[in-house]
């Protein structure tokens, strides 16, 4: 830091190359509702039946009742907008996970526990739950299932 300031100090046109790449990035974290992560290249998007910003607020309410709330809630919100960007039609066609938690819950390995059963397609305050309840039962919290998510790709 000493270093860069040393060098503002020395090119007076460099604080404001500086200023205005803070001033993008803040914006930009701003904009995305923080330091949210592109989906996975192998997920195929489609357009959402329910706005996604409607779908993160709905998020959020849901997690807060749980206690998920500063950080917890930061890590959920990185969790599903790299999974599928919050959109409750969202589908991944190599897997065959959908939906805004990307469910799975079938297959030969029986991927998720014993609950409730997949989430319809279009409804996103059933699919918030489940993945919550997903969440919980598997990894405890948020930040543990985002911790797993950045380790192998997948929670």
């Amino acid at each position: 830091m000493r270093r860069l300031l040393r060098r503002i100090r020395r090119r007076p046109g460099a604080a404001l190359a500086v200023a205005a790449g803070i001033a993008l990035a803040v914006a930009v974290h701003a904009s995305t509702g923080g330091a949210a992560p592109a989906t996975t290249a192998a997920q195929s998007l489609t357009a959402g039946a329910t706005s996604t910003g409607a779908n993160v607020t709905l998020g959020q309410r849901m997690a807060a009742a749980r206690g998920w709330t500063g950080s917890q809630w930061t890590c959920l919100d990185w969790l599903w907008t790299r999974e599928s960007g919050w959109s409750n039609t969202a589908d991944n066609t190599q897997s065959g996970a959908y939906g805004i938690a990307q469910a799975l819950g079938h297959g030969p390995t029986d991927q998720y526990p014993a609950g409730p059963a997949n989430p319809p397609e279009s409804d996103p305050a059933t699919q918030i739950g489940w993945g919550l309840g997903y969440i919980a039962a598997t990894y405890g919290k948020p930040c543990a299932a985002w911790q797993h998510e950045t380790a192998d790709d997948w929670y």
